[in-house]
């Protein structure tokens, strides 16, 4: 089994990937949902943090410098994914995020962990991205932190589905900002790898609901 069927398997079992009918912040009717504060457990923040280094040992194997989780969820997954780099492949990145209000006492400051410095390179370590808000705020932060290079963003899922043009989310930071972008898995990949394939004895995307996530990217898709 590769890393990225194994995560997908890891999400449905701690609850992170559900499939019924929801509703995104974007206000789409949608019959799956990804919830990253489900995850709740050292081990699962240990399994989580594997499978984001082992998509960024794939991708990026070296050119990175530091690990910035952007407040708040992105904060567990940078120091989980720091952890098991470390331990899985020998590289010692250092990590930070920010706090949502700057620090105006002891050494003040927007950031913590690692201070980044001019000219690093800098990846960045988010859940699910929808409109890129988070990582344009990023952006913004990092014009008053230091001079870096925002080198790549690495995500859980990528929902394939568009933005506020008819390319998806996704493509939009790739063409807007000129910044790498590495799903650990894509909504494809979930569907290949669960239909019709029990977990734990359970299916979860049988005829109907591979029928209604189909009928959902064809709405929201890039060709949408």
């Amino acid at each position: 089994m590769t890393y990225q069927e194994e995560f997908i398997h890891f999400m449905v079992r701690s609850g992170v990937l559900t499939f019924g009918d929801f509703i995104t912040k974007s206000g789409r009717k949608t019959p799956y949902f990804v919830n990253t504060g489900n995850y709740k457990t050292g081990a699962q923040a240990t399994r989580l943090g594997e499978h984001y280094a082992a998509c960024i040992q794939e991708h990026m194997p070296e050119g990175i410098d530091a690990l910035f989780g952007p407040a708040y969820k992105g904060i567990p997954l940078a120091v989980s994914a720091a952890s098991a780099l470390y331990r899985n492949y020998g590289r010692d990145l250092p990590y930070c995020f920010n706090r949502k209000e700057a620090k105006d006492h002891g050494e003040g400051g927007s950031m913590v962990g690692y201070q980044p410095k001019d000219g690093d390179r800098v990846a960045i370590i988010e859940d699910v991205v929808t409109a890129g808000t988070a990582v344009r705020e990023t952006i913004e932060l990092f014009k008053h932190v230091a001079d870096v290079e925002l080198c790549a963003l690495f995500v859980s899922v990528d929902r394939m589905e568009r933005g506020t043009r008819g390319c998806t989310a996704l493509d939009e930071l790739r063409q807007d900002l000129g910044i790498q972008v590495y799903p650990i898995v894509t909504i494809r990949d979930v569907m290949d790898c669960l239909y019709d394939c029990p977990v734990d004895g359970k299916v979860y995307i049988d005829d109907a609901m591979l029928a209604r996530m189909e009928d959902h990217l064809a709405q929201y898709g890039p060709n949408g």
